[in-house]
């Protein structure tokens, strides 16, 4: 049996998932953020209560918002309490076992690559198109971290060939750059680049809403926001030319971002041809929790290898 826990900025979910792939158990609770100590306590008695409902032995993997840098402490996360903190390791001494711990994103990808939409491929990067722009890297279904521990940090490059006349005034991002990807292709980026085109305030839905019911606005933006989603596709394609792009996030269930979706890549992929299938994600919402889950099914996996 596996456990994953996937930690958010409001909730923390935990399922377990059997040999089969299948759930079968799942709890969630609110994401504790005034300290540090009520957070690991929220962490542990929730790994605690599964460990008693199902009452088998559990291997434990946990999907974090930011990254563990290479001292093993979290960095860039949302949930401010958790920066700094060496996470990992405090889970170890209170559990007596080791707790992998690793981006959301990774996750994310992980899933999809081990039974999800990139299932079979070799080389599959998985994209986050949600608040923000996530992005992992996995090679034979094994995460690719990183001496930086940024690999698959797409969302942080430049968004290629930028210019002021097509895309838009320069977007300072929060991680000090300007003109990430984020800022641009994010379901936020876009919000926020419909707002600066139009002076109105909408989410992703309304806009969509829009979009479908013609209106010149936003269709415009709309196909401003796929030439920008593209442009930065293309530069994965460049990079690392792998088998198969998975999406996911809220963005990435407009069923209309797919329509043409390759072959706007390919205008901008050296050679001008892309092979690359850009797919949606399988197991939505949940890939997450069950990409931690088959995280810390490999570390167990790994470790009885080398007892053996």
């Amino acid at each position: 049996m596996r456990l994953g826990l996937d930690i958010g900025g409001t909730k923390i979910e935990a399922v377990v998932i059997d040999s089969a792939g299948e759930i079968v158990y799942r709890e969630r609770c609110a994401t504790p953020r005034q300290s540090y100590g009520d957070f690991f306590q929220a962490v542990t008695e929730m790994i605690a209560q599964a460990m008693q409902t199902v009452n088998q032995p559990l291997s434990i993997g946990i999907g974090v918002p930011g990254a563990v840098d290479s001292e093993g402490l979290i960095k860039n996360s949302n949930i401010l309490v958790l920066n700094q903190q060496a996470f990992a390791q405090d889970l170890e001494r209170a559990l007596g076992m080791p707790v992998p711990v690793t981006n959301d994103a990774n996750c994310f990808t992980l899933s999809e690559a081990m039974d999800g939409s990139g299932q079979g491929h070799s080389v599959v990067f998985g994209v986050i198109l949600g608040t923000g722009c996530g992005g992992g890297l996995c090679i034979d279904n094994r995460l690719i971290a990183g001496p930086n521990a940024c690999a698959g940090e797409w969302g942080h490059n430049a968004l290629p060939r930028y210019h002021e006349s097509r895309d838009g005034a320069e977007a300072k991002c929060y991680c000090g750059q300007v003109n990430c990807i984020e800022s641009f292709i994010s379901g936020s980026g876009l919000e926020r680049q419909y707002m600066s085109y139009t002076t109105q305030q909408a989410g992703v839905p309304q806009i969509m809403q829009r979009v479908e019911s013609g209106d010149a606005d936003a269709c415009l933006l709309w196909e401003r926001y796929c030439d920008q989603l593209a442009r930065a596709l293309a530069s994965v394609v460049n990079m690392l030319d792998p088998d198969v792009i998975v999406l996911g996030g809220g963005v990435s269930n407009i069923a209309r971002l797919y329509s043409g979706l390759q072959a706007r890549v390919a205008q901008y992929v050296f050679g001008k041809q892309c092979r690359t299938p850009i797919v949606q994600a399988r197991h939505g919402d949940s890939s997450g929790v069950r990409g931690a889950a088959w995280l810390g099914a490999q570390q167990s996996q790994r470790k009885s290898m080398r007892v053996q």
